[in-house]
């Protein structure tokens, strides 16, 4: 989730940084050509002025005509061009130098200085030029006219190059671009802490509900800061599982003493249907099915009874010899194998993984005896241990019937059998307290067909130390 929200945050301060920047960096750069074009007009209007007074107005078949105050402006021009490398001159409306610095520097026929002149000639000052940007290599022109009794009789014009000013408004750019890079970086910072404080809680949340959801009952959400509703969200999380701890433990209560005051009775009542056998003819075959019938619900009973317990017992882990665990469950179930004519194949190498020994134990008989007990005569049942990355399995195969898609699907539901084995011994439990023996451990039960006939059950304890 925070994969999601930061960038967001990130993406909208960097366009609140550059909603702010773009406006700034283009408001520097228009007041630095500001600038230049203010000094450009006063200068024009000083050189304007001292034109204005030189008496003799050529004709241009005749040349210009020097004289003292012909020689002081044209000494400014020289002088202005030499200090501030700014070509300037002043200009008759034919066009016709009056002076001008330097010697080589004319009025072009077109070009924006061209256009300055004639804007000028019109008795107004040539408008503002076009912005330039620091990637523009153009120069800034400026033309006044010179007025004498009402009439333009000259236009003074300045060609700026903008080289210096080109470099001030990139030096302010690259401190207004420093500046939104810190900007940046500390909005970035405050995310990283907004988003940590806001999703907190969060990911304690869903780590308590993966806790609670894999049979860790016990787990809560502990206080982690972050949003008061969140907080709220948090304690209204713990009170919902407190209420689900409750309504299961009562489920469980109630499971297992019901199973265990069954039990007396029922035993009573076997025992006199036992006693009720003595006075029927010997073989009779309704006391058979009634004594039968109660045996398998004495061992419903049982296994309601292993099944509340299984669910309720937390487990002792430790670290444990899989394989050789493994070996002393087949050893144990080898005579029941002989028994029916089952061969039974292992491949136990040592392995180690934490697990509860009793629990594991527990699962592992109720595996291979509903692989013994749906294996046909002169067929076999494999069992094999390994390592795989971060869990150790026990897979066990057998050669039976196996099971339906639709009934891998519901196999370890409580109380299921399938259709097609409703007549072998067995109360539908024993799947489901393996199950329930396994995750108390942090361990799990997989079924999958085997090829061509058959069942695959995986059973997978977790090589790593369990967490506190």
């Amino acid at each position: 989730m925070r994969t999601r929200l930061l960038p967001l945050l990130i993406i909208l301060m960097a366009a609140v940084l550059l909603a702010l920047g773009i406006p700034l960096a283009v408001s520097l750069a228009g007041a630095q050509q500001q600038k230049v074009v203010v000094d450009r007009i006063d200068d024009t209007a000083r050189f304007a002025a001292l034109a204005q007074f030189v008496t003799d107005s050529p004709d241009g078949a005749t040349g210009a005509f020097e004289n003292e105050r012909l020689a002081t402006l044209s000494s400014e021009l020289r002088s202005y061009y030499e200090v501030y490398g700014i070509r300037s001159g002043v200009f008759y409306r034919n066009g016709t130098p009056m002076a001008h610095a330097p010697a080589n520097w004319s009025l072009p026929q077109e070009g924006e200085v061209r256009d300055a002149f004639a804007e000028a000639k019109l008795s107004r000052r040539s408008h503002d030029p076009k912005q330039v940007w620091p990637w523009q290599r153009r120069n800034l022109v400026v033309a006044s006219p010179v007025i004498r009794d009402g009439d333009v009789v000259a236009v003074v014009v300045t060609d700026s190059p903008t080289g210096q000013m080109r470099s001030r408004t990139l030096r302010g750019w690259l401190v207004i671009g420093a500046g939104e890079f810190a900007a940046m970086l500390l909005a970035v910072g405050a995310a990283l802490r907004l988003t940590g404080w806001v999703l907190k809680p969060v990911r304690v949340l869903d780590a308590t509900t993966h806790d609670i959801a894999t049979g860790r009952l016990k787990s809560r959400v502990a206080a982690a800061g972050g949003p008061p509703e969140l907080q709220r969200l948090a304690r209204s999380f713990n009170e919902m599982a407190d209420n689900v701890e409750d309504v299961l433990e009562q489920q469980r209560a109630f499971v297992a003493d019901a199973s265990h005051q069954l039990r007396n009775p029922l035993a009573a009542l076997l025992l006199r249907i036992e006693l009720l056998s003595f006075e029927l003819p010997e073989g009779n075959k309704e006391i058979a099915s009634v004594q039968a019938e109660g045996k398998r619900l004495a061992q419903v009973l049982d296994d309601l009874l292993d099944l509340a317990l299984a669910e309720h017992t937390e487990a002792d882990l430790k670290m444990t010899d899989i394989g050789e665990l493994a070996a002393e469950r087949l050893a144990a179930w080898a005579p029941t194998a002989d028994a029916k004519g089952v061969r039974m194949v292992a491949d136990c190498p040592p392995t180690t993984a934490w697990a509860d020994p009793v629990a594991l134990s527990s699962a592992l008989d109720a595996v291979i005896d509903n692989a013994v007990k749906f294996t046909p005569e002169n067929q076999t049942v494999e069992v094999s241990v390994a390592s795989r990355g971060d869990t150790s399995t026990v897979v066990v195969t057998d050669h039976g019937p196996g099971l339906t898609d639709e009934e891998l699907a519901r196999v370890g539901d409580r109380f299921w059998r399938s259709g097609r084995h409703q007549n072998i011994k067995g109360s539908g439990l024993g799947l489901s307290i393996a199950r329930a023996l396994l995750a108390a451990g942090g361990g799990s039960i997989a079924y999958d067909r085997h090829q061509p006939h058959g069942l695959r059950v995986t059973v997978a304890v977790p090589r790593s130390a369990p967490t506190a």
